[in-house]
C-alpha cells in the first residue's frame, strides 16, 4: 500500500480516498490523513463523519471506496486482528446495570483473550489507574455518569491495546468531571505509551488534552496539523484590567483611549474560549514593541489595573470560521457541513467550552 507504515515508524492511521456513501448522504468524502502515535483529536459537527471513520477503522463498515489501514492493518482484510490491538470506548451508555464494575471489565478482558488470572489481574489494575478502584464491586447501575465514563474507559484499556478509540468521552460530565476524564485520557498516553484517537464536539477540551487534531466538516477533512500549529502566536495582544471608581468601565475607557492614540482595538474575540467573562478583553493589533508600551503607560495613565497582556493564540475554532467566510464571499469552501452548526464554534460564550455543533457528534 502506498504510503502506510507501520505502527513503530510514523503512523497509527493511514487513510487514502476514504469513501463512504449511503442512500441519501455522503459521510466521508475523499477522506485521505495520517495520524501518528500520540494523542489526536478528532472534531467535527454532527453528520461530519467521525463514528462513520471509527466503524471503518475497527473493521465494523466497509468503505465505499478508498484504503485505510489501522496499525499497518488492512482495515477490510484484517479486522479481526485490529479489534484485538485497538480498544473502543462508545458513545452511548452501554453497560449492564446489575453487574459491578469488576465483574464487567474482567468480561470484556476475557472476551479480548485474557486468561482468568490475567484477567482479573489487569482488571484491578485498570480500574484503578481510572479511579474506581474503591467503588469496583458496587452494581453499574448506582454510578454517577462520571463513574460510568471511567468503566467504559476501563474496558477499551484492560486488555493493554496499541491504540485506543474514545468516542465523545466527556458526554455527560460537568467541568470537573471533564477534566479529570481528560487527565486520564493524557495519561493513557504518557504513562502507558498507547495512542489515542478521540472525538469530541467542544474544541477547547482538544486545544488542552492533544498533540494533533484532525478537523473533518461535512465528511472531508478541513485541517490536519499540530495542535501547536493550530493555537500559534497571533500578532494580537490580550489585555484585561480591572474596573475603577473613577472609571466604572475600565475596558471601555481603555479601548477609547488607545483608539484615540491611534491602535487597533476589539473588544472580545470569537470563540475565544477561557476568557475571563466576554466583553472585558480588548485585543490590540501589535505593530512592534511600542504597541505594549502604548498599552502600559495608557493603563497607568488611566489608574486602572493591569490583570494581562499576553499574546493571543489563534483557536481551533477559527478553521470553521474561516471556511464560512470563504463561503460567504463565494471562494470554493473546503469542506460542507450546515453553517449553523459550525456557526457554534464561533459562539461568544466563554463560561463553557466551545462546541461544534450539538451534544451528540456524529
Amino acid at each position: 500500500m502506498s504510503g502506510a507504515t507501520t505502527f513503530e515508524h510514523v503512523t497509527v492511521i493511514v487513510t487514502e480516498s476514504l469513501t463512504k456513501r449511503y442512500p441519501r448522504v455522503t459521510a466521508l468524502d475523499r477522506l485521505s490523513v495520517d495520524i501518528a502515535p500520540g494523542v489526536t483529536g478528532l472534531v467535527g459537527a454532527n453528520g461530519a463523519g467521525k463514528s462513520t471513520l471509527i466503524k471503518i477503522l475497527l473493521g465494523l463498515a466497509p468503505a465505499t471506496e478508498g484504503t485505510a489501514h489501522v496499525l499497518g492493518l488492512d482495515v477490510t482484510k484484517d479486522g479481526s486482528t485490529i479489534r484485538e490491538r485497538v480498544g473502543y470506548m462508545p458513545e452511548h451508555d452501554c453497560l449492564p446495570p446489575d453487574v459491578s464494575a469488576t465483574e464487567f471489565v474482567v468480561h470484556m478482558a476475557r472476551m479480548a483473550g485474557l486468561p482468568p488470572t490475567a484477567a482479573r489481574e489487569r482488571t484491578a489494575d485498570t480500574l484503578r489507574h481510572v479511579g474506581l478502584y474503591e467503588e469496583r464491586y458496587r452494581p453499574i447501575g448506582g454510578y454517577s455518569t462520571g463513574m460510568k465514563q471511567r468503566v467504559k474507559l476501563a474496558q477499551a484499556l484492560v486488555h493493554d491495546p496499541q491504540l485506543v478509540f474514545l468516542d465523545e468521552p466527556t458526554n455527560g460530565l460537568d467541568p470537573v468531571g471533564r477534566d479529570e476524564m481528560l487527565g486520564l485520557i493524557r495519561r493513557v498516553h504518557t504513562d502507558f505509551g498507547i495512542s489515542v484517537l478521540v472525538t469530541s464536539h467542544l474544541l477547547g477540551e482538544l486545544e488542552r488534552t492533544c498533540d494533533h487534531v484532525v478537523v473533518v466538516d461535512g465528511g472531508k477533512l478541513l485541517r490536519s496539523s499540530s495542535t501547536t500549529e493550530f493555537t500559534k502566536v497571533t500578532t494580537s495582544l490580550a489585555v484585561e484590567v480591572t474596573d475603577t471608581d473613577a472609571h466604572p468601565d475600565g475596558t471601555g475607557a481603555l479601548r477609547a483611549a488607545l483608539a484615540a492614540a491611534g491602535a487597533a482595538v476589539t473588544t472580545g474575540a470569537p470563540g475565544a474560549e477561557g476568557l475571563a467573562s466576554p466583553g472585558h478583553v480588548l485585543f490590540v493589533e501589535a505593530t512592534g514593541d511600542e504597541t505594549y508600551d502604548l498599552v502600559r503607560d495608557t493603563v497607568a495613565g488611566l489608574g486602572l489595573g493591569l490583570v494581562r497582556m499576553e499574546q493571543r493564540r489563534h483557536q481551533i475554532a477559527e478553521v470553521f470560521r474561516d471556511a464560512d467566510a470563504q463561503a460567504a464571499v463565494g471562494a470554493p469552501a473546503q469542506a460542507g457541513g450546515a453553517p449553523a452548526e459550525r456557526a457554534a464554534a464561533a459562539g461568544q460564550n466563554t463560561d463553557r467550552p466551545t462546541t461544534v455543533g450539538g451534544g451528540n457528534a456524529g
